[in-house]
C-alpha cells in the first residue's frame, strides 16, 4: 500500500513525526478516574474553541455522536435529520439499538437543507404519536461531497428549534473544514447547537479520538453513557496529546487540502462525472451517464496505483488530505482523466 495514492478517505492519515513526538512525551493517568491531565487539557481546549462549558474525549466520532444524541433524546422519542446522515447511514442504527430513538429522514440534500421542510416535519406531543426532540446536521456533510450548510440556515434551524422547544446537534466530523473554507469562527458554530460531535481522526491526522462538547451538566450525564458503551479509556493522554497537537498544527493547513481537491475536481469536471462543486477536501463522483460504473473505476484506478472510495453503482469519492502531496494529487489526476477519457 506504501507507493499506492490513497484518496479513499481522510481516515487514512498517519500520525506525524511531531505528533508521534507528543504522544512518546504525554503526561498521563487513569482518565475512568478522570486522572489523566493530557485528556482534561484537551477537553478543555475543545469546549473553550465552541464557546461550551465542556467536552468529553471519546474512542470515535459514532459513540460521540450516540452519546451527543442519547443525551438529547428519549428512549422511544424521535430524531430528525436528513437521509444520508452519518448518525443513520454509517453508524449501523445505533440510535435504535443502544438509545431506543425512532429516527425520521428528510430527504438528502446535502448541505442545501430548507428549514421549512425541517419544521414541517416536526410533532408534538400527543395522542399516541411519536414526539420530535431534536434535530441532527452534518458539518460538513460527507455524502454530500463535503458540502458547507451555511451559516444562514444553521441559524434558521437554530430559530426553528427554538420556537418548538427542541435540541440541536451537530455531527461536526469535519467542522474544521467548515470553519476553514467559510470562515466562521468555531464559537459561533458551537453557539447555536446545544451538544456538538467534533473529530481528531479524519483532516487533522490524529490516529484516533473524537469529543462530544456540550453544557457541564450535559457532559456529566455523558461521562455514565460513554462507561455504559465501553469507551471509559485509562492512560488515554498519549491519544489526546495527538488531537491536541493537530488541533495546534493541522487546522489551518486544511486549506491545502481544499486546494488538493479543487485541482482533482478541476480535471474529472470536463467528463461530466462532477457530482456538486467541491467546498473543501471531498470530490464527489457521480457516473450516472458515464460508462463505468463506480467499482469499474476504482478498479481501474487501483491498478493504475491510485485508490477511491466507492458509495454506489455509479458513485465514487475521492477526498484529499495531509499525507497526500501535491505531486500525487496531479498524478491521480492524470490516471483519473486518462480512464474517464477512455
Amino acid at each position: 500500500m506504501a507507493d499506492l495514492i490513497d484518496l479513499r478517505s481522510d481516515t487514512v492519515t498517519r500520525p506525524t513525526a511531531g505528533m508521534r513526538e507528543a504522544m512518546a512525551t504525554a503526561e498521563v493517568g487513569d482518565d475512568v478516574y478522570a486522572e489523566d491531565p493530557t485528556v482534561a487539557a484537551l477537553e478543555a481546549e475543545v469546549a473553550a474553541l465552541f464557546g461550551h462549558e465542556a467536552a468529553l474525549f471519546a474512542p470515535s466520532g459514532s459513540m460521540a455522536n450516540q452519546i451527543a444524541l442519547q443525551l438529547l433524546v428519549p428512549p422511544g422519542d424521535e430524531l430528525l435529520c436528513d437521509a444520508d446522515a452519518h448518525v443513520v447511514t454509517y453508524e449501523i442504527g445505533a440510535a435504535a439499538v443502544y438509545g431506543g430513538i425512532s429516527s425520521r429522514t428528510w430527504p438528502a440534500v446535502g448541505a442545501q437543507i430548507d428549514p421549512d421542510v425541517v419544521a414541517g416535519m416536526i410533532r408534538p406531543d400527543g395522542y399516541f404519536a411519536v414526539p420530535t426532540r431534536a434535530i441532527a446536521v452534518e458539518q460538513t456533510h460527507n455524502r454530500g461531497g463535503g458540502g458547507v450548510i451555511p451559516l444562514s440556515t444553521l441559524r434558521e434551524l437554530r430559530r426553528v428549534a427554538d420556537d418548538h422547544e427542541l435540541a440541536l446537534h451537530c455531527d461536526g466530523a469535519r467542522i474544521w473544514h467548515a470553519h476553514v473554507a467559510d470562515g466562521v469562527p468555531l464559537a459561533e458554530y458551537g453557539a447555536l447547537f446545544d451538544t456538538l460531535s467534533v473529530c481528531l481522526s479524519k483532516g487533522l491526522g490524529a490516529p484516533v479520538g473524537s469529543l462530544v462538547v456540550g453544557s457541564a451538566e450535559k457532559i456529566a450525564r455523558a461521562r455514565f453513557v460513554r462507561k455504559r458503551m465501553g469507551g471509559g479509556m485509562r492512560q488515554v493522554g498519549v491519544l489526546a496529546a495527538a488531537g491536541r497537537y493537530a488541533l495546534a498544527h493541522h487546522v489551518r493547513r486544511l486549506a491545502e487540502d481544499h486546494a488538493k481537491a479543487a485541482r482533482l475536481a478541476e480535471a474529472v469536471a470536463p467528463h461530466g462525472v462532477l457530482a456538486t462543486a467541491a467546498r473543501t477536501n471531498i470530490v464527489p463522483l457521480d457516473l450516472t451517464k458515464h460508462p463505468l460504473d463506480a467499482k469499474a473505476l476504482a478498479a481501474a484506478a487501483r491498478e493504475r496505483g491510485v485508490l477511491i472510495s466507492v458509495l454506489g453503482p455509479r458513485t465514487a469519492r475521492l477526498v484529499t488530505h495531509l499525507d497526500v502531496s501535491d505531486a500525487e494529487v496531479d498524478r491521480a489526476a492524470e490516471t483519473l482523466t486518462t480512464l474517464l477519457r477512455a
